[in-house]
């Protein structure tokens, strides 16, 4: 029997709500913590909450984190790899099964290569280590609620260089895929913007369009596309050879 979620486990955003923890929208960011020491935990979640973030649950092991998520449906969740009963990169497929909206930020104290391509390739959208700081964080989040991929430095470069690696790997093989659905010339040309690293934000002051215009194009490319976040489009166009 699944257990409510209580007021110790919730934590509300502060009256005075900085941008940190705004949505494009104009919203607030909802975030779920998912960490196994508590201390840990509830330091996270207190630096987000005081941030102007909606920490709306946490959760101490796999099962219970796939479930809040499920619950609450935040908008990210800052979710750690080692987790009693259920690993992290599982409870980010579970989550993503039946919430492809949620964006995943795993936090973890390990940098090992293996954990970041396996992180990425359950669907997270970032991966940043714990020894990162608190802004560092405050900003991952951020960035991670929009949809761009945020990585600790060194690691974006190790997570091109795999798919670069896949890409190549493919072509040697010689094997045949179906068309590409076709994309607009609109569409094309912010994908190649987003395979070359580009924000949103900086992606819509390049070709003068709004925020939300650039996120409708790419919501609409991942679904021609059936991908499921941005970190998929940046293998998809590196490819296809978009990042040149």
């Amino acid at each position: 029997m699944n257990e409510p979620i209580t007021e110790q486990e919730t934590y509300g955003v502060h009256e005075q709500e900085t941008a940190a923890g705004s949505a494009p929208d104009g919203g607030v960011v909802s975030v779920m913590v998912v960490d196994d020491h508590p201390m840990w935990r509830e330091a996270v979640a207190r630096d987000l909450a005081e941030a102007g973030f909606d920490v709306v649950a946490t959760a101490g092991d796999g099962p219970e984190a796939v479930r809040r998520a499920r619950a609450v449906r935040p908008a990210v969740v800052v979710l750690d790899l080692n987790l009693p009963g259920l690993p992290g990169v599982e409870v980010a497929r579970r989550i993503l099964v039946h919430e492809d909206s949620t964006r995943i930020l795993v936090l973890s104290a390990s940098g090992e290569h293996e954990d970041v391509l396996e992180a990425v390739k359950s669907g997270a959208t970032g991966y940043l280590i714990k020894s990162a700081g608190r802004e560092e964080l405050l900003d991952a989040v951020r960035r991670t609620a929009q949809g761009d991929p945020v990585f600790t430095p060194g690691l974006a470069g190790l997570v091109l260089g795999e798919y670069r690696r896949l890409a190549v790997a493919g072509e040697q093989s010689g094997g045949q895929t179906e068309a590409p659905p076709r994309l607009t010339d609109r569409e094309t040309e912010i994908l190649r913007l987003v395979a070359k690293g580009l924000s949103y934000k900086q992606i819509a002051e390049r070709l003068v369009l709004s925020h939300r215009t650039v996120q409708n194009h790419v919501q609409n490319t991942l679904g021609k596309l059936q991908l499921h976040n941005r970190v998929e489009l940046v293998r998809y166009a590196i490819e296809r050879g978009l990042d040149g």
